[in-house]
């Protein structure tokens, strides 16, 4: 073949469907997993006639709230971003539903992913040194012009082609207060009465309502009632969190950060609420890293694009949006490179180049955008000092009451969180 896409999450998805849209149809791609279902967690998708079915499946988030157990500290309004955008809102959508809408799209245009096939080894072609041999556990051969790693964090296109992966400020501090975190996806005996917070250690809450109850089942069971996303950091004094957090221990949490309409302790919420099924949870850390390029030749041209070219916190949502967006752009480059190779312009490798160092660069500012956030929302609400009653949280929550007042800081609130400035 002449583009290989080795993986199908948003990205690798993303990246035949933006080749599909350039009219570049000779690729495969293939994925590691026997199902496509999964449990994990846009956008650009519009300019490769692919949004419409995720728009119509996601939740419209019309802005963002935030604060304290007793007191709202900023609202900010997506509505500003009209001026630039014919989708002024946010999509809150679970991820296998994503890669569900983006699946159905590339399986309408005759495409179909080939699975499992886990790469075992690349080397160059003996016979064309500008084709690599991709080697897989089955003992299958696959050639090809261009391979793209969009196999996740521990990608092995990037372990084999010998690309470093670290974050580019240094090692993390053990002792950073958001250094791990717990996300689950959960229901309530009863639905929580009030405003849904986000406080010191518990950062995120996402009501999904009923819209993806007919794509989840537990034990069995059809799941009826209505769904929330929780994402809470974990205090280093609590230690480390069990690899799929159980019930009990995202209650305690909730009971101890979040909201107090979501507490079980009548002490603190005067109607209890406690959690129901526990449909889904996971703990990570929030680490960044980046690989040290994302394009590289091994004989073809190689790739990576989401988790396996950069990760970083998921502090104000951009990892998605920067995978699907690289995805596209490469679809566009490789097909550019395609066309002036056939036209005998040569096989320079400009095209590629260029597209690797606006997309590294891009990586760079949404990395240090996202330390920014999580530094923030990391602040504590111990004392500073003795002779200084107050708190660095209560100072941010503060400044940012008096400037959240103000359209133009609402404003650019949104136009950070939307990365419409850095496609």
């Amino acid at each position: 073949t002449t583009v290989l896409i080795v993986g199908t999450g948003p990205a690798g998805l993303t990246v035949a469907l933006s080749l599909a849209h350039h009219a570049c149809r000779d690729f495969v791609i293939i994925d590691a997993v026997v199902d496509a279902r999964c449990n994990r967690r846009g956008t650009a998708l519009a300019s490769i006639n692919a949004a419409d079915g995720l728009v119509s499946r996601a939740i419209k988030g019309k802005g963002i709230r935030v604060t304290t157990r007793g007191s709202e500290i900023i609202e900010a309004s997506f509505a500003p971003l009209k001026e630039h955008t014919v989708h002024p809102y946010a999509l809150l959508s679970p991820q296998n539903v994503t890669e569900q809408v983006l699946g159905q799209k590339l399986q309408s245009l005759g495409v179909q992913v080939q699975r499992p096939h886990k790469v075992a080894g690349m080397k160059q072609n003996e016979k064309d040194h500008r084709i690599t041999d991709v080697s897989f556990e089955d003992g299958q051969v696959i050639r090809a012009r261009y391979i793209i790693g969009a196999d996740g964090a521990r990608s092995t296109i990037r372990s084999i082609a010998g690309i470093g992966f670290s974050d580019p400020d240094g090692p993390k501090l053990a002792s950073d207060p958001i250094a791990q975190m717990v996300t689950a996806d959960l229901t309530f005996d009863r639905e929580p009465v009030g405003i849904q917070t986000i406080e010191d250690y518990f950062n995120v809450m996402v009501p999904f309502g009923t819209r993806f109850n007919a794509e989840l089942t537990q034990d069995g069971k059809p799941v009826t009632k209505p769904i929330f996303r929780i994402g809470c950091a974990v205090p280093p004094k609590n230690g480390e969190p069990p690899h799929a957090p159980p019930r009990e221990h995202i209650q305690n949490l909730i009971d101890a950060y979040g909201p107090e309409c979501m507490s079980s302790d009548p002490s603190i919420n005067p109607t209890p609420v406690k959690i129901d099924q526990l449909l889904w949870s996971t703990r990570f850390r929030t680490y960044a890293a980046i690989a040290d390029r994302t394009f590289t030749r091994l004989g073809a041209a190689i790739f990576l694009v989401g988790d396996a070219a950069h990760i970083h916190s998921p502090a104000g949502g951009q990892g998605m949006n920067l995978a699907i967006r690289d995805a596209i752009f490469l679809g566009e480059a490789i097909t550019r490179h395609i066309k002036a190779s056939a036209e005998n312009r040569g096989m320079d490798d400009t095209i590629l180049e260029e597209f690797a160092e606006v997309r590294h660069a891009r990586a760079l500012e949404i990395i240090k955008y996202t330390k920014t956030v999580l530094t923030l929302a990391g602040l504590p609400y111990d004392k500073y000092a003795w002779w200084m009653p107050c708190s660095k949280a209560s100072v941010r929550d503060l400044v940012l009451n008096i400037l959240g007042r103000f359209e133009f800081v609402q404003s650019r609130i949104a136009w950070g969180l939307s990365g419409l400035g850095r496609r």
